[in-house]
């Protein structure tokens, strides 16, 4: 004779039912956000930075007391048009950008009585260390900060130093990822202003 072994099912409730609903929920709601910051970053990935014949990025920028630019403590590209513009993005902590410095203020001072504008724009720095930066360096052309990171953003910059040479239409001419050379500047600078209008 065998015996039959009977096993008792637990018994569903009504609250395990709704655990089960909540828990269903909670995780297809963790799926769905994690596929939309997915989708947001590849669209925003799909955005691309300036590259040499393309217009430059427009930007307003309020300057450093005492680096301002024909004497307006804000201004914007556009307000450059009509003349080459030097822009390179740095920070004080950037120990490539300080070996650019020099020749940057160098090149500036050879260019600044003709169609030509250096600016700078520091990256994800605070005030009193760019500063402090600029007069270590002897900076003398304008220089603004990057509030918010919102110039470097539209210029997708990399890192520090990056430079992007202006022509005077307002269409990159060249994008220099790195320090600069002295070669480099002298022929983009010269082929520019050899361009006229």
């Amino acid at each position: 004779m065998s015996e039959t072994i009977q096993t008792s099912q637990p018994e569903v409730t009504t609250e395990d039912t709704k655990s089960v609903r909540w828990g269903s929920i909670i995780s297809w709601t963790v799926v769905i956000g994690i596929l939309a910051m997915l989708a947001w970053g590849l669209l925003n990935s799909s955005k691309t930075r300036p590259e040499a014949g393309e217009v430059a990025p427009e930007f307003n920028m309020q300057y450093f007391n005492g680096y301002e630019w024909e004497g307006l403590s804000a201004s914007n590209l556009s307000n450059m048009q009509g003349k080459v513009v030097v822009l390179n993005f740095w920070a004080s902590w950037c120990l490539e950008c300080k070996l650019e410095a020099d020749l940057l203020e160098a090149s500036w001072r050879k260019y600044q009585n003709d169609d030509v504008v250096f600016v700078g724009i520091t990256y994800a720095d605070v005030e009193p260390n760019a500063i402090q930066y600029l007069l270590d360096y002897d900076v003398t052309y304008p220089n603004a900060p990057d509030l918010g990171t919102i110039i470097s953003s539209d210029y997708e910059i990399t890192g520090v130093p990056e430079t992007f040479i202006i022509d005077k239409r307002g269409v990159i001419s060249h994008v220099q990822i790195g320090a600069v050379s002295e070669q480099l500047l002298t022929t983009k600078i010269d082929q520019l202003l050899a361009q006229g209008e």
